[in-house]
């Protein structure tokens, strides 16, 4: 079996389980409690907070613990909708971004608010010039995500950040899901960032688990209110055991950081210099620098992507069409739309997204299934 969908999610690490299940079971006292049951609690959380905080370079006071991405995309749009409507009504985001984004930002237009999309080039990529033309005096929150779900395109945050010094009333979000561990911290943690959020189960941790870099000092309403817990930012009981296993995962993710990503763009190019051979192959991902190592989006012009993955599935490959979240809605890649891709070849676009367990070996043995998956294609294609 080979597993080509890390980025719709990853498998669990065998000690990042046992620690899941070991404090489940020895340290289950609630950490607000004062009693000795919630003391050891309270300061394992606390522990977890500081190991991801000095792995990143950050205060641990700006580690907030979260259910994981769509969660923390969701709080600090709405959050900054919240602490600063008064100060503006006005928000910059791209044509590409993830459901989790589009959707909270389509909430807040209903409510009033007015949102810029940005539009991408044919890479994906938003430009700097648009996003500056964009700003407004009324503009208090830019939310552009660091590496493209889709096709792996990495996006200007840098650039932007340094328009933005001009502004530093406006807060910036970044949509970092895709980029840890893959060697783009700087990028995320550039000082001109002010909040970044993050996914547990896209790295080895348990689903149901996340946080959000959020810089101290940024003002941020709180969406969860209750027993004001995370600082008063995000209330409900925490889960101890989910964030001790993520804190675990993110360490041995940032251990293997720099192989890993060295490792995931030979597998990425190998693959991609042999598919690119033949006829009716359309790559949307490309090999320099610009793009994530973890991800290659193709087509094969006349095949649904749906077809091609079930086609591969069959002989135990697993790959997806686009982000998991549309997959099974058959919808129409976001991105590749907003990179006026035809919708016929759009539909046909497949995504491998990479992880940290993959091998040069099994990009080998898909080239080999992708040369007979594409001979059984012959009839459609021509």
């Amino acid at each position: 079996m080979i597993y080509f969908d890390n980025s719709a999610t990853t498998k669990i690490l065998p000690d990042v389980l046992s620690t899941y299940d070991q404090v489940s079971e020895k340290i289950w006292g609630n950490p607000s409690s004062l009693h000795k049951l919630g003391e050891p609690a309270w300061n394992l959380l606390e522990q977890s907070r500081r190991q991801i905080a000095n792995l990143f370079g950050v205060l641990p006071s700006e580690i907030i613990f979260t259910s994981g991405g769509s969660e923390g995309d969701n709080w600090v749009i709405k959050g900054t909708a919240i602490a600063k409507h008064k100060f503006g009504k006005h928000i910059i985001t791209s044509s590409v971004e993830h459901a989790a984004v589009r959707n909270a930002m389509a909430q807040l237009e209903e409510l009033g608010f007015d949102v810029t999309y940005l539009p991408v080039d044919d890479q994906g990529r938003v430009s700097v010039a648009d996003l500056k033309a964009a700003l407004r005096p009324d503009t208090i929150l830019v939310s552009i995500m660091a590496v493209n779900n889709e096709i792996g395109t990495i996006q200007p945050i840098k650039e932007i950040g340094e328009v933005l010094n001009d502004y530093p009333r406006i807060h910036f979000m970044v949509d970092a899901v895709q980029a840890i561990g893959k060697g783009l911290d700087d990028l995320v943690f550039s000082d001109r960032v002010d909040f970044a959020t993050f996914s547990g189960h896209k790295f080895h941790a348990p689903r149901g688990t996340g946080f959000v870099y959020v810089k101290q000092g940024r003002q941020l309403a709180p969406l969860i209110n209750g027993g004001g817990q995370e600082r008063g930012l995000r209330s409900g009981t925490e889960n101890v055991a989910g964030m001790a296993a993520m804190a675990r995962a993110v360490r041995r993710v940032k251990e293997k950081e720099i192989t890993s990503v060295a490792n995931e763009k030979a597998i990425k190019e190998r693959i991609a210099k042999h598919i690119q051979t033949f006829d009716h192959v359309h790559l949307f991902s490309r090999l320099d620098d610009g793009f994530a190592a973890h991800v290659l989006c193709f087509a094969i012009e006349g095949v649904r992507g749906e077809t091609i993955v079930h086609a591969f599935e069959e002989r135990e490959i697993y790959l997806s069409t686009t982000s998991a979240c549309s997959s099974k809605k058959q919808a129409e890649a976001s991105t590749l739309a907003a990179m006026k891709v035809p919708t016929k070849l759009a539909e046909c676009a497949v995504r491998i997204s990479l992880g940290d367990q993959n091998t040069l070996a099994e990009a080998d043995q898909f080239n080999q299934v992708f040369d007979k998956v594409y001979a059984g294609f012959k009839k459609i294609i021509d």
